[in-house]
């Protein structure tokens, strides 16, 4: 099953987000983490706004991490933003 997003929303794979930190220490839980997600680009709207970021499919982008809609799709988890979610292009 695929999604097409409508209008200037985008679909994304959320990249999962590290437990441990660069020097070894194990976050917990219980430890408020305020960073900004990143996730996959999976699919792309149609709409005038989300068409000028030029984005493409498996592009890394950033969003708010409560930003979007969360939703299951044939046992795949996706987020579906819009482009005021998006909030960085990922340029490696």
């Amino acid at each position: 099953m695929k999604l097409r997003p409508l209008g200037n929303r985008i679909v994304v794979t959320p990249l999962t987000e590290a437990e441990t930190t660069t020097s070894g220490i194990i976050v917990p839980d219980t430890i408020d983490k305020e960073k900004k997600a990143e996730g996959s680009v999976v699919a792309i709207g149609d709409g005038e706004k989300i068409q000028k970021f030029n984005l493409k499919e498996g592009d890394k982008v950033i969003f708010g991490k409560y930003a979007g809609e969360e939703v299951k799709v044939g046992g795949t988890e996706y987020k579906i933003l819009t482009d005021e979610d998006v909030l960085a292009v990922v340029v490696s």
